[in-house]
């Protein structure tokens, strides 16, 4: 068995990886990977994304859904099934991904590391300040403070 965990996304060249996958497993072995869905289910990303763009439209293309389009489960089984595998599947995984309050939720982005905080810290005070009051009155906490999202990532796998 091959697997590739969260590693897709960001290679330059995913088909030349998944062929190498398939070409490493032996014949009837299993090739595996997982990619978050920057498009529509990594919630925390999602959220700051969409403020992101709407408070800068030409930051569009900073969007990590735009720059990882594998991550949708049609783009991802097409690519398993271009390297030659057979019998592919793919299925989500939700990880439920709850935060103590807006605080617990912001502090990573302040962090720098990652396309999100890099972008942030890329910003002046002004706008990283209008980016977090237009978050944190879009993130209604519940009754306890707590603010529940969820992390979908999809997971695929083939025969070789």
């Amino acid at each position: 068995m091959t697997v590739s965990g969260l590693v897709l996304n960001f290679v330059s060249d995913a088909d030349a990886m998944a062929r190498e996958m398939a070409r490493v497993t032996r014949p009837g072995g299993r090739v595996a990977a997982y990619v978050w869905d920057y498009a529509r289910g990594l919630q925390m990303m999602r959220h700051f994304w969409d403020v992101a763009v709407e408070l800068n439209p030409t930051d569009s293309i900073l969007d990590q859904a735009e720059r990882h389009p594998v991550c949708q489960p049609e783009p991802l089984a097409a690519l398993f099934r271009a390297a030659g595998l057979t019998s592919v599947s793919v299925r989500i995984i939700e990880i439920p991904t709850v935060f103590r309050d807006f605080d617990d939720y912001w502090l990573p982005f302040l962090g720098k590391q990652g396309a999100a905080p890099a972008y942030l810290a890329s910003l002046d005070g002004k706008s990283r300040g209008r980016i977090r009051d237009a978050l944190k009155s879009r993130l209604v906490p519940a009754a306890d403070g707590t603010i529940a999202m969820t992390a979908r990532a999809w997971a695929v796998r083939g025969t070789a």
